[in-house]
């Protein structure tokens, strides 16, 4: 676990330095900063537990620094002190959001006591906050579960809630789309970490030359256009887990930064000599097979040692489509939900096409097919019919032309089966009413009768 950090935040030397010797006999860590403007450049620079913060002070005093707090929304507990306290102070300290109001000197029980409470509530704080993000996740559905029944569904399932509680790192591999954002979320979730952050980074959306300074922050003046100190994800994740998306794609250089900070637990900024400690589990993911590029030099071994303690293997949708069904009607439902539509089951007939798709996009493609669907059906529920009117036959959904080049081999039987589908997709968009829909595509009304029949288009049941 990791120590619980103070910042005293007070003008004179003497009251810092007993307050330092006091709370590290009492196994805190400490920091200390002389005046307000050091004390907010320090809390926006790194996490702290709890501040105890000195009322009188010169540049910025107490009663400014604590509104600052409030005002940016520093997440930290804080206790007030001063040798000059008045009832106004401390009420106005409380209603800024100091947890306590403490006078000089402070009795050393209290102070003590004081402290535990304030990082008690400080946790409780963010066990509410939490709890509510739950809620609100599980309300619009922004952290999905786990769909499926398949035996690599359950055995993912299975290897996650063995993992979670432990601080072993994890390396989840698979193709774009399958969900390995997911898994590396509710393996958050499902740990003694969850109610810390979880902060993702996706290694192959950040430049290069920027990704040592994305990951371990960067002081003022580093380097050209460093016009102010930045915390690295490292220390963002203190606490909580760093999810490393793509990790494949991280250059050489700064994959030896991430071993030496995974074996050290601590960062360097660049531009900074200070070992800064973290306390993070990292999750990583990628869909290159990092076997093969340690091979050709692209990815250190020692790296993939480090990060693979488990691994966790995503299997495309492809593979495992007796769970489509299961994942079509959860996608559905929280799509109706948040455009505020009915929600549309599925026939058994039009899941049953569905399931004959390759899915190259994996959940992510089937995710925005059913969002076409649900939104572009007519019905009370979503049919057969509606599969092949909204979503091209072919090797993929999602690019359907793709798809019909693969399926025709003669150019006639292409411009048939799409001519089909156009004169389809036209009447639907109208309604099945003929002379609107001829007069929209620009052919006379006797001439779209002779294609109805020759293509044998009907208008469904429903």
């Amino acid at each position: 676990m990791a120590v619980p950090v103070v910042l005293v935040v007070d003008d004179e030397a003497s009251i810092r330095r007993t307050l330092r010797e006091i709370l590290e006999y009492e196994d805190y860590a400490v920091e200390e900063a002389e005046d307000g403007v050091v004390a907010l450049e320090k809390l926006r620079a790194s996490r702290f537990d709890v501040v105890l913060l000195d009322v009188k002070m010169p540049k910025k005093d107490g009663m400014e620094v604590l509104d600052a707090i409030a005002k940016e929304k520093i997440d930290v507990p804080v206790v007030m002190i001063s040798g000059h306290g008045t009832i106004d102070t401390a009420v106005e300290a409380t209603r800024l959001g100091a947890y306590d109001f403490v006078e000089k000197p402070p009795d050393l029980n209290r102070l003590l006591l004081t402290i535990r409470n304030a990082m008690d509530r400080g946790q409780l704080a963010s066990e509410n906050r939490r709890m509510r993000q739950t809620i609100v996740e599980q309300t619009t559905g922004a952290l999905s579960p786990i769909l499926g029944e398949s035996s690599a569904i359950k055995a993912i399932k299975d290897t996650m809630e063995r993992v979670a509680p432990t601080e072993a790192r994890v390396l989840i591999t698979g193709e774009p789309g399958t969900g390995k954002e997911l898994v590396a979320k509710w393996i958050h979730r499902l740990s003694n970490r969850s109610e810390g952050p979880v902060v993702e980074v996706n290694c192959a959306a950040i430049p290069g030359e920027l990704i040592e300074s994305e990951m371990f922050g960067h002081e003022k003046g580093s380097f050209t256009g460093a016009t102010k100190q930045r915390i690295g994800k490292f220390e963002q994740a203190h606490g909580g887990t760093l999810f490393l998306d793509e990790i494949g794609d991280m250059s050489l250089s700064a994959q030896a930064k991430v071993l030496r900070a995974l074996q050290e637990n601590t960062v360097t900024r660049v531009g900074g000599d200070r070992s800064i400690p973290v306390d993070v589990r990292v999750i990583a993911a990628t869909n290159k097979d990092l076997l093969v590029q340690i091979g050709e030099k692209q990815f250190r071994e020692d790296l993939y040692h480090r990060l693979s303690v488990i691994l966790i293997h995503v299997p495309p949708l492809r593979e495992r489509k007796g769970d489509i069904a299961v994942i079509t009607e959860s996608i559905a439902d929280r799509i109706a939900r948040r455009n505020g539509l009915e929600p549309k089951p599925f026939s058994k007939e039009a899941l049953a096409a569905l399931e004959q798709f390759e899915w190259r996009g994996n959940v992510r493609e089937l995710h925005n097919v059913v969002e076409r669907l649900t939104i572009l059906s007519q019905g009370e529920r979503i049919t057969q019919l509606d599969v092949e009117r909204y979503v091209l036959p072919g090797g993929s959904a999602s690019n359907p032309v793709v798809g019909l080049l693969d399926r025709f081999d003669q150019f006639s039987e292409f411009r048939d089966n799409a001519e089909k589908m156009f004169i389809e997709h036209k009447l639907v968009q109208n309604e099945w009413n003929i002379s609107r829909t001829a007069e929209a595509i620009g052919i006379q009304r006797s001439h779209l009768y002779n294609k109805m029949s020759k293509y044998d288009i009907q208008r469904g049941d429903e």
